[in-house]
Parts: C-alpha cells; structure tokens; sequence
C-alpha cells in the first residue's frame, strides 16, 4: 500500500514538474531574448526601460524618463523590434484597418509622425496573417494597443 502511494505521488509529481519546468526555461529565454533587444538600444543603461508589458508574442517597452520606446514582435513568421525615440515626433495614432466585406480588424499599426520632416513611420502590431490562432487574440491585441497608445500620447505630450 505505502510503495503503491509513493509511485502514485512520484508520478504525480513528474505530470506536474515537467510542465512547470519548461515554462520556466521559456520564460527565462524570453526575459533574455527582451534584455539583449533593450541593450541593443540602450547599450549603457537597458533597465532605464522602466515600463515593459507582453501580451500574444508582442511585448512594449517604454524609458518613461528619456521617452524611447520599443515595441518587439516575437512572431514565428517575422521576428523584428523597433525603436522609437519619441522626443522625436509629434503624435502617434491607433490604425486599426477592416477587411472590405466586414467589420473583421486584420491589420493593427502605430503611426508616428516624425517632428522635423512630418514623415509618418508605421510600425505594424498586429497582422491576421501572423496570427496563428486567428481572430482570437485581436480583441486583445486591440485593447493592448489601445492602453499602450494612450500610454505613448501621454509620454509625447510631456
């Protein structure tokens, strides 16, 4: 009975141990992967990014004193990050583009416009091609991106 118990409880433990520590060594590889993308920007000081939230394989990052941001994209099809300095443009606008025949968003985009040349730069957030779970995780995806643009006008406007 007692050694019947004991199997029991290791195997238990096993079930529960081996999700646990893969996710951990992910987690840790992620951190990693966002720390060496915030030193690329920020060789000297990567922790001045003091603001950092990840949803869906995106994650935002914002140095609220020196106002940079960076938005990474960790999508399987296209792994990029981009740097904005937004001492450097003068507004910044949700795009949420539909498809013709619905109300369907398949396409989310940042648009900054730069304070000298009035130039627009477009950083896409979110593409229903990318999305591998499709229209599942564009509500989300969409209220992210409404919270961090008004997190970024806010920093802009100070």
């Amino acid at each position: 009975m007692e050694t019947t118990t004991t199997i029991m409880g290791i195997v238990i433990l096993i079930i529960v141990a081996i999700p646990v520590y893969f996710s951990a060594r992910s987690s840790a590889a992620s951190k990693s992967r966002i720390l060496n993308i915030k030193k690329r920007f920020n060789p000297t000081n990567p922790e001045s990014f003091d603001l950092t939230e990840s949803i869906n394989n995106k994650t935002l990052t914002l140095d609220q004193k020196n106002n940079k941001f960076i938005l990474m994209n960790f999508n399987p099809n296209q792994q990029e990050s981009t740097f904005v300095d937004l001492n450097t443009v003068t507004s910044c606008k949700l795009i949420p583009t539909t498809d013709a025949h619905s109300d369907t968003i398949i396409k989310i985009d940042f648009e900054f416009q730069d304070k000298e040349t009035s130039k627009k730069i477009i950083i896409p957030f979110y593409d229903f091609d990318d999305d591998r779970i499709k229209q599942i995780s564009v509500y989300q995806d969409h209220q992210f991106a409404k919270k961090w643009h008004k997190i970024i006008q806010d920093s802009i406007s100070r």
